[in-house]
């Protein structure tokens, strides 16, 4: 038997790393049931998923679209008319693929696609990552199957078709992954302290400086920063940064597991997927919540898992303010305490996401076994 998927998400890590680990999800269940699967993605070529799709071997769709104003500005009939352009696109994908169901991870690219599925009478099928849904997301769950990265989001969801508490889904490849393996693929010694820095494909001004400042003082002389400092990186990269033979500069990181599991301490933002990320690797984290971010929810993220023992927390007015250095050094210099970590955030991972989304997608299909 063979299944067609049309998956969307996009504009941020946070959208297109799940879609892709749905993605990945549904081949290996299909093969494991001797069937066949075809999948196509649709989002904006020129985003991060235009990028990323590919790269991870799939067929992906360039399919117009525009983000919605939240206030009322002469911006949002710009926006509708990119988004019927989009859909029309979608409608006509649809036609020629034939798709079972329809998948979104939320981001404005979603629109087209799950209006062009609503259209035709195409299961829709969403996952949100969030404790606080994006509006994409809650928008257009009326009537589909929810997929939940946190429990108890019924009343959030209160039109959909049912509501499922599945946890984030990470790429199969996080789990199992030890520091010494990691280390070994990614050619660092054993005796050397390492620490990863990622502040979320988009990177993060605060997180750039803190690891730019550090670098060059001498009480981390022995440590070597690998920074993923985003797409859009807003700080300025000299050359005298770029000689340093204990900093490394990456505008993104495909693998971010193999950096997690191998450091000594990882320092992340709490976005919902880096934390089921944290959990998946045994990551030790220090984690500095993005203070915008829609209600408040990288806080609440962090917050659940160090409650646990599983990482700490540092605001980012506190790394501004210099508090994270000796907080750094603290931990690069406890390695019981590193490894404490490491514990309980193993403890905290949900080991079969992929499971419950892949037996909530089938129920929906009418095709569970």
């Amino acid at each position: 038997m063979e299944k067609r998927y049309m998956i969307t998400g996009g504009g941020t890590s946070g959208h297109i790393n799940p879609a892709l680990a749905i993605a990945e999800l549904l081949k290996e269940d299909a093969a494991k049931n001797g069937d066949t699967c075809k999948i196509i993605f649709t989002g904006k070529k020129t985003g991060l998923e235009g990028e990323l799709v590919p790269k991870a071997g799939f067929d992906f769709r360039d399919v117009e679209a525009l983000p919605m104003p939240y206030k009322p500005s002469p911006k949002i009939i710009k926006a509708m008319r990119a988004n019927g352009r989009g859909k029309k696109q979608c409608l006509t994908l649809i036609e020629d693929f034939k798709p079972d169901c329809v998948i979104s991870t939320g981001g404005y690219v979603s629109a087209p696609l799950i209006m062009a599925a609503k259209k035709k009478n195409i299961p829709v099928m969403i996952h949100e990552a969030n404790a606080f849904p994006g509006r994409a997301n809650k928008l257009f769950s009326k009537n589909a199957l929810v997929m939940t990265g946190f429990p108890d989001q019924e009343s959030i969801f209160r039109k959909a078709n049912k509501v499922v508490y599945t946890g984030n889904p990470v790429r199969s490849s996080m789990f199992g992954r030890t520091k010494e393996g990691s280390r070994k693929e990614l050619g660092f010694s054993d005796d050397k302290k390492l620490v990863f820095v990622m502040g979320g494909s988009l990177g993060s001004a605060t997180l750039t400086n803190f690891v730019f400042e550090s670098v060059k003082k001498p009480e981390f002389a022995d440590v070597h920063f690998v920074i993923s400092v985003g797409k859009h990186n807003s700080v300025e990269i000299t050359e005298d940064l770029q000689k340093l033979p204990n900093l490394e500069i990456k505008d993104y990181i495909e693998r971010p597991d193999l950096y997690m599991s191998a450091a000594d301490c990882s320092i992340l933002r709490a976005g919902a997927v880096t934390c089921a990320e944290i959990t998946a690797t045994g990551a030790c984290a220090i984690m500095v919540p993005y203070p915008y971010a829609a209600h408040d929810h990288q806080t609440y993220n962090a917050n659940s898992l160090a409650k646990e023992g599983a990482g700490m927390v540092v605001s980012d007015d506190d790394v501004k303010a210099g508090k994270m250095t000796d907080i750094l050094l603290n931990l690069l210099n406890d390695a019981s305490r590193q490894e404490e970590i490491r514990k309980a955030s193993l403890n905290l991972a949900i080991k079969d996401t992929g499971t419950r989304i892949t037996e909530a997608i089938k129920e929906a299909l009418g095709n569970n076994p």
